[in-house]
């Protein structure tokens, strides 16, 4: 590869780092770090932008920020006057990812994918500014292929080498099924880097083998090999598990101010610094000054995750709703006052009627059990007034208020 970090003024080189730190920061590896210096040197040299890809096959088209963790690096390459490369994958949807799968996926049909698609590319909006990136749909080239085609690009790789995979050797000692389809998901994948001559791809550390199928494909095809960059995963709510609905441990980025600053509100102390670097847009310099007040005691835990929270909401609904949801935090949480918009129910069911009964016919509590514990551990108030007895029975009054955990408000209208 040429050399045009030597090619650079110094004024070129100051931009060169100044860039490179933005794009190292907050991710797990670069695949390899001195090809991307050089990536960037001959972008500033040329004044032509890099091709950024991030490949998607949209089988989950409801965002939540732990996605935006790989969005967030892509509008930093898009700020920086590179051009991002989407690619919808919906030839290969229909066959599914394996990774991370024990068993092969569900194939998704054409309505799905484009149903799916189209989902994606109204909450990427949010993160990016999509009229400036290029999306393409990789069925226009995939399905070009003839069967000598596939034969030769099937060439490129060995079945030890596919085997290297964690899904696919523990399903193959376990002895589940392997269908002989899901070995070119890898492959199509990284065909879409020769396709599209892609200077960088992104990917969450799950997608390792995938992601750098591209680079060795653009060689196999004597094409320049991208770079990757890999991302973390981000964990949840709950501080253990990947960040998943199905998991409900996740924040939406169209839920309302108020949810999504609350929800902040309750992220494990442990990873505040981690979401500063990787679901905001504040600036390296900012995270890390956050990074050592936290590590030297000058700021406190609740006061970074207020900023946090107030970062997160300002990013998806604006700073007003930023302001208010902090307003509102402070308010109920902080002073403890009820908040003044509070859902109201109608209620058409007896007089009188056990607490943890009631709780569950508002959907407040999924189940009884639930009910009792969230009682017990003194997590339900009536009125303001915490209850504690699990034998508790309520007499129904006209705008009485209850109260689950910290963020759960509902008040009875007759």
């Amino acid at each position: 590869m040429e050399n045009w970090i030597e090619q650079l003024t110094n004024e070129q080189k100051l931009e060169l780092e100044r860039q490179f730190s933005m794009f190292e920061n907050g991710v797990q590896e670069i695949i390899p770090a001195t090809e991307l210096r050089q990536k960037i040197a001959k972008s500033i040299k040329t004044g032509k932008p890099l091709k950024i890809k991030l490949g998607l096959d949209p089988s989950a088209p409801d965002v939540h920020i732990g996605h935006t963790v790989v969005l967030n690096k892509l509008k930093q390459f898009q700020e920086n006057g590179h051009l991002i490369q989407l690619i919808i994958g919906d030839f290969t949807g229909k066959i599914g990812d394996p990774t991370g799968k024990s068993v092969a996926r569900k194939q998704l049909t054409n309505e799905e994918v484009q149903h799916n698609a189209k989902t994606y590319f109204e909450q990427f909006s949010k993160v990016l500014d999509m009229e400036k990136v290029e999306l393409y749909y990789n069925s226009k080239w995939l399905s070009a292929l003839n069967l000598e085609d596939v034969i030769h690009l099937s060439a490129s790789i060995t079945v030890a080498r596919l085997l290297e995979r964690n899904d696919f050797s523990e399903r193959l000692s376990t002895g589940k099924p392997i269908s002989l389809h899901e070995f070119f998901y890898p492959l199509m994948q990284g065909y879409d880097s020769v396709e599209l001559e892609s200077d960088v791809e992104l990917g969450g550390t799950d997608q390792h083998f995938n992601v750098l199928m591209g680079r060795h494909l653009q060689e196999h095809f004597g094409k320049e090999k991208q770079v990757v960059i890999m991302l973390p995963l981000l964990e949840g709510l709950d501080g253990a598990d990947k960040m998943s609905k199905s998991k409900n441990n996740y924040i939406g980025v169209d839920e309302a101010p108020e949810q999504m600053y609350g929800k902040t509100m309750s992220i494990p102390d442990e990873l505040i610094t981690k979401y500063f670097n990787l679901v905001t847009d504040i600036t390296v310099e900012e995270k890390k000054i956050i990074e050592k007040d936290l590590q030297e005691g000058t700021l406190h835990p609740r006061d970074a995750k207020m900023h946090l929270a107030k970062t997160i909401v300002t990013m998806y609904h604006g700073k007003e709703a930023g302001e208010t949801a902090e307003d509102h935090f402070k308010s109920v949480f902080q002073r403890g006052s009820l908040p003044t918009d509070i859902p109201e129910i109608n209620w058409t069911g007896t007089n009188e009627i056990s607490l943890i009964d009631l709780l569950v016919d508002l959907k407040l509590q999924s189940s009884k059990s639930e009910a009792r514990r969230m009682i017990q551990n003194g997590g339900v108030r009536v009125n303001e007034q915490k209850i504690e007895d699990v034998q508790t029975v309520i007499s129904i009054t006209d705008g009485l208020v209850l109260q689950v955990g910290k963020r759960k408000f509902v008040k009875l209208k007759f």
